[in-house]
């Protein structure tokens, strides 16, 4: 061995000599320690935060899917609301057709009753007329005047 690795070789002794007597290497292996720890807080931490986020996604996606339930359910009662409001509806509008069938019904029946009655005093004052035309025509004096008159009570009286 030469010189200069002799020396060299003494100088990284000395060296070395003066950093145990310094504590260096106590030094180093703290400041790993502290560096270990710091990566295993950091680990810990990470960690927890998987977890809390973990716990956050299924929170959300069980209130995803009780939203998804809610509208479900909404949409089902509406359809079932709609549908009985259209029965309602077509309940109400075939009474309202049937109500308004039944008064247009009566309203004609009323009519033709009406216009019967018509034909019917129309023809009884036509007889009327006819009757005491054949008679004066036919009869004279005071016995047409009473058969007449007793023929055209007997009329109105059929009549009413």
């Amino acid at each position: 061995m030469g010189t200069d690795t002799f020396w060299a070789l003494i100088s990284l002794i000395i060296f070395l000599a003066i950093c145990v007597y310094f504590g260096v290497p106590g030094m180093i292996i703290r400041s790993l320690d502290g560096r270990a720890e710091r990566i295993r807080k950091e680990l810990d931490e990470a960690r927890q935060l998987r977890e809390e986020a973990q716990a956050l996604l299924a929170e959300y996606q069980r209130k995803r899917r009780e939203a998804e339930e809610e509208a479900e359910q909404i949409v089902s009662d509406a359809k079932s609301e709609a549908e009985r409001m259209t029965e309602e509806a077509n309940a109400k509008l075939e009474d309202m057709i049937a109500r308004r069938t039944k008064a247009a019904e009566d309203k004609i029946a009323q009519a033709e009753n009406q216009a019967v009655a018509e034909v019917r005093a129309r023809a009884a004052d036509l007889a009327i007329a006819a009757s005491e035309r054949i008679l004066t025509d036919k009869v004279k004096g005071p016995v047409a005047d009473e058969l007449l008159a007793k023929s055209m009570e007997d009329v109105k009286g059929r009549l009413n």
